[in-house]
């Protein structure tokens, strides 16, 4: 029996082998099943239990900044001693092969440094795809007005310049790189509910050209500027997301 100590951030891999009937008491913190394919699973909370055996699980992540810790029981590992000596690394946690009850800790530097990279990478991706959304849209608005598309809006007459197009993108952009930061901080599955998050927002932003009383070609071309920016924004911060959030590999022991 023995406890297993994750710092914010910390990852510890499962060794089929190794880890062979255990069970798992969460005892403080949130601890995160990682799976088999690397998608992130269930997040458990304070006295949840689990079993490894047969559950497809690949590693035990930390999601929060609090450490947590899991009591780890494994039957009849007595009488199945490892082959050859056990390698604690410095970040990633121990090997679960003795019923002595001893702690094994995650190391503290991982958590954080890992999250700081994920966010750093992230963050530059996002100012990447905003450019790229801007200059989408400001190119296709300005072919659209090349094709005889106005972009009036009766309510005052006013007609929409491509700088007005140009900077409501960046700015709708840099509000959808925000949700995306907020969601790898906070969220066990933050590239789903990004999607989702971002679908919704862009179904949304399509209701103020539906109702603005322009004529069809204003309408059809202000709605695809909309889905233009989306489909710039969307899937490559998603992308982001889904690798951000798989850690690397590091085995526990030799």
């Amino acid at each position: 029996m023995r406890t297993l100590t994750l710092h914010g951030g910390a990852r510890a891999e499962v060794v089929a082998a190794e880890w062979h009937d255990a069970f798992g008491v969460v005892t403080s913190g949130r601890v995160q099943l990682e799976l088999r394919d690397g998608e992130p699973g269930p997040v458990l909370g304070r006295d949840a239990g689990f079993w490894l055996r047969g559950t497809g699980v690949r590693a035990l992540c930390n999601p929060d900044r609090r450490t947590a810790r899991v009591r780890v029981f494994t039957p009849g590992a007595v009488t199945r001693q490892p082959t050859h000596p056990v390698r604690q690394p410095p970040c990633e946690g121990d090997d679960m092969n003795s019923m002595k009850d001893t702690g094994s800790v995650a190391g503290p530097a991982s958590g954080p440094t890992r999250y700081t990279h994920r966010f750093r990478g992230l963050a530059g991706t996002g100012v990447i795809a905003t450019l790229a959304a801007v200059v989408s849209t400001t190119l296709a608005a300005a072919l659209a007005r090349a094709a005889g598309v106005d972009f009036e809006i009766p309510d005052g007459g006013e007609t929409i310049p491509l700088s007005g197009i140009a900077v409501v993108t960046g700015f709708f952009s840099v509000v959808g790189v925000v949700i995306a930061v907020a969601l790898l901080r906070w969220s066990a599955r933050p590239a789903d509910r990004f999607v989702w998050t971002a679908v919704a927002l862009t179904v949304i932003s399509l209701v103020p050209p539906l109702i603005s009383g322009a004529n069809a070609a204003t309408v059809t071309a202000l709605v695809g500027l909309h889905v233009v920016a989306a489909a710039v924004m969307i899937p490559v911060l998603t992308r982001s997301l889904r690798a951000g959030r798989r850690p690397r590999r590091s085995p526990l022991s030799a």
